[in-house]
């Protein structure tokens, strides 16, 4: 069987070693990938815009708020959607019915 002279790998660890640094270039390009549609995506300025304060009936508490495109919905404890446009005018009032 024929040894390698000092200091050369056997060609079996060579290519060993071509894949491992192979499998680590494509890992670091994938993660660099990935970084970058995070930035790309979490810096879009595609927020729906909101006035800072919405007008609410009197003694109106707010359980839950959403926003759509050209639209905001404020869910209130007395069981009604107010619906809202994105200038704070309310639009419509839905009165929800719990009755099973």
């Amino acid at each position: 069987m024929a040894t390698p002279e000092d200091g050369e790998m056997p060609v079996d660890l060579k290519w060993l070693k071509r894949l491992v640094t192979g499998l680590t270039l494509t890992m670091m390009a994938g993660i660099g990938v990935i970084a970058a549609l995070f930035i790309i995506r979490l810096s879009g300025s595609q927020s729906p815009s909101f006035p800072h304060e919405i007008a609410l009936p009197p003694g109106v508490k707010v359980q839950a708020y959403t926003a759509g495109n050209g639209w905001q919905a404020v869910v209130t404890s007395d069981s009604r959607i107010l619906i809202y446009g994105t200038n704070g005018t309310l639009r419509q009032e839905i009165a929800v019915d719990l009755a099973d």
